[in-house]
């Protein structure tokens, strides 16, 4: 499942081709993803202009002048191509190679720009994506977004934020960092980087981070900076190139190869001096990279 900053990729990637075009058809090849696509969906945004794209935690949002944002989730293996002038891209930070066998593009977006006509095409094997549709002012409301969190990249989160989230809270760091009502977007790979980074075990309850008084303790500032510091690394890097998962232009992401602590079970911790070396656990059935010695 691609991650925040993958998702901020493909954002990217699309956004020269698709900000500022005209809609002038969606073709779709299939009435469902996913889930069912929307009642009318393409009569509902043929003939309007985009007017941004811009993203919510692992959701990328099409904004149409309007006042209409198409939702898009790309699942598993969902990603989008574009072609424009015999130019074939694909956006998104992705290892193996993404799907552009035509049997599953299930959503092309037929545009008009001024230097002339593009297509952007939506290709999902697995068909675990889905897009959806709703009007941007009614977006906090929407059942997906409606309780998430800040996202892990600004000042929203801060140590005090999280303070207030902790205390009191018996939960494992781990969990409470992958709960989308605590922070928004941050998904397994990325918290194991960050809890590597600020030498802070995964199986550590929350509440031990936070004084008595509610106030955050050292460390706390030191994860809510890591936690920044992964995520705007990874999307300089284009992502990380996993699974099914490559970017717009049909580059790979990097980001997998400054990997210290997710799939590297068995390796020497890289933290200088300590001489440790990555463990694996499952935390509610999930994979858990870190380092016993120097995360506490």
């Amino acid at each position: 499942m691609p991650e925040l900053p993958e998702v901020e990729t493909v954002r990217r990637g699309l956004a020269p081709t698709m900000e500022g075009a005209l809609l002038q058809r969606l073709e779709l090849r299939r009435p469902d993803l996913r889930f069912p696509l929307p009642r009318d969906f393409a009569a509902r945004v043929e003939g309007r202009r985009i007017a941004a794209l811009s993203r919510r935690a692992k959701y990328l949002l099409i904004d149409l002048e309007d006042g209409a944002t198409v939702i898009a989730h790309l699942g598993m293996s969902g990603s989008f191509r574009i072609e424009a002038d015999a130019i074939e891209a694909t956006p998104g930070a992705f290892h193996h190679e993404r799907s552009k066998d035509e049997k599953h593009d299930h959503v092309i977006f037929h545009l008009q720009r001024p230097e002339g006509s593009a297509r952007v095409i939506y290709n999902d094997p697995r068909r675990f994506g889905f897009m959806d549709l709703a009007t941007r002012a009614q977006l906090d409301i929407y059942p997906a977004f409606r309780d998430l969190g800040p996202e892990p990249v600004g000042n929203l989160l801060s140590a005090d934020y999280l303070a207030g989230r902790f205390l009191g809270r018996s939960q494992p760091l781990k969990s409470a960092l992958l709960d989308q009502k605590v922070i928004a977007g941050l998904g397994n790979i990325y918290v194991c980087e960050a809890l590597w980074r600020s030498h802070l075990s995964p199986t550590r309850k929350v509440s031990t981070m936070v004084t008595k008084a509610g106030k955050p303790k050292p460390e706390l500032h030191l994860l809510a900076d890591s936690i920044r510091e992964v995520i705007a690394d990874a999307i300089l890097a284009g992502g990380s190139s996993l699974r099914d998962h490559i970017q717009a232009d049909g580059t790979l992401g990097y980001f997998q190869h400054s990997f210290r602590a997710y799939n590297r079970e068995g390796h020497a911790c890289l933290t200088e001096g300590c001489g440790g070396t990555v463990e694996r656990i499952v935390q509610s059935g999930r994979s858990t990279f870190y380092c016993q010695r120097c995360q506490k």
